[in-house]
């Protein structure tokens, strides 16, 4: 893939499509497209929850929501991914079993009404293009766009830290999705070219440079083909046990600790052998993985692509050994990859147990890569990967088309 204008060019390609469909169905094109992009965590896996930090960018595939202003407080919307329509009055949200995809939009509009924010009708087409079940924010592209939508028809002023907080309370509270906030944050606050470091915590952030297009790199996201099938329960075992590591070492350490974010890595290494080993495991990935992300930040800065893709690699190698995420067919398309001419790094990202792997990579070595390495990978586990190219762009906007 050339680097240079792939984003514009996805991005009016998806902007012509829905507008098209919307002037089908009502005669007239849309007022306005509200678009919120998906996203991937480069590095900081399983810290969020810690008070960590991590390290996503906002990737070219997105969420779009074509619409125009109502005379009247209802909905009207169309899903051109679903071919289904729902409509229902803003007096009265509930979620709509038939529509589960519509929930996000209705959620996220009840949010805003019980926040004390004014919301009116529109009718509305829905489009996305980011892959569904890869672990890139389908969900919280959605949510983003749906709240940019609603700020730009009421006027609401709010500010894009406002609106990723709100579509994140939307997740929580009506879709049900015990979710962090790294995914609407970046969505909402993306930049074109640079990735977002944020304080899990202290809800901080900066953004790093990047500039992959003008170093000839690229993203690769790597769906391995095996689905997560024990993310809920594990997710919830890793959850305790860094709760119960953090009781253990606030005990050991003689301070009340809020969170592993609280321990630094000598600390961590003079007490570990005192906790219990799987505690001390997962302990000590998330202090070391924070330690990552700082680190990855400052190679970033100072242009070090072979500095940041060789960190990538040991936090792979964390999340395998000492967090135990991982699975066999992830470990095997990550060596695979971490070999590839042209690669800096390659790691598993998401909650983990199947899902996908992300890599850096020069531009030249993508073709080879879908051409070498992914049969390899196929051929050895009888599983299909999906591949995907990505840059890091802007996060939400709201496009006038007056």
């Amino acid at each position: 893939m050339k680097s240079g204008c792939h984003q514009e060019e996805s991005t009016s390609q998806h902007l012509r499509v829905i507008v098209d469909i919307f002037a089908a169905r009502h005669g007239t094109p849309p007022k306005m497209v509200a678009r919120a992009p998906g996203r991937v965590n480069l590095i900081g896996e399983h810290t969020d929850y810690n008070g960590g930090f991590v390290l996503p960018v906002a990737i070219d595939r997105e969420m779009m929501i074509a619409f125009s202003p109502s005379a009247v407080a209802r909905v009207e919307v169309y899903s051109a991914e679903y071919d289904e329509s729902d409509s229902f009055d803003l007096s009265a949200i509930e979620k709509n079993p038939e529509r589960p995809w519509s929930d996000y939009l209705r959620g996220t509009l009840a949010t805003l009404k019980n926040q004390g924010h004014a919301v009116s009708g529109f009718t509305g087409v829905l489009s996305g293009n980011v892959p569904q079940g890869a672990g890139l924010s389908s969900s919280a592209a959605y949510e983003v766009a749906a709240v940019a939508m609603a700020n730009a028809l009421n006027g609401l002023s709010l500010e894009a830290k406002e609106m990723a907080l709100l579509a994140q309370k939307a997740e929580n509270d009506f879709v049900g999705v015990r979710c962090g906030i790294m995914d609407q944050f970046v969505s909402a606050l993306g930049e074109q070219e640079r990735a977002l470091f944020i304080d899990c915590r202290s809800l901080d952030f900066k953004s790093v440079p990047l500039e992959l297009t003008r170093k000839q790199s690229c993203l690769v996201v790597t769906n391995s083909g095996v689905r997560r099938g024990l993310v809920d329960s594990e997710y919830n075992a890793r959850r305790e046990e860094c709760q119960e590591g953090t009781l253990r070492l606030s005990a050991l350490l003689h301070r009340q600790l809020e969170s592993l974010r609280d321990i630094s890595e000598e600390e961590i290494e003079r007490y570990e052998s005192e906790l219990p080993e799987v505690v001390a495991r997962r302990c000590r990935h998330v202090v070391r993985e924070n330690a990552r992300v700082e680190r990855a930040v400052a190679a970033l800065v100072e242009a070090d692509l072979e500095r940041f893709g060789r960190l990538m690699n040991d936090s792979h190698q964390s999340l395998r050994d000492d967090f135990q995420v991982s699975c066999p067919e992830i470990d095997l398309l990550v060596d695979l990859t971490q070999k590839h001419r042209g690669v800096f790094g390659a790691r598993i990202t998401g909650a983990g147990f199947g899902g996908c792997t992300v890599a850096l990579m020069q531009d030249g070595a993508v073709e080879e890569f879908r051409q070498a390495v992914i049969p390899r990978y196929e051929e050895q586990t009888r599983r299909q990967a999906g591949v995907y190219v990505f840059r890091a762009v802007k996060g939400a906007e709201v496009l006038s088309l007056e």
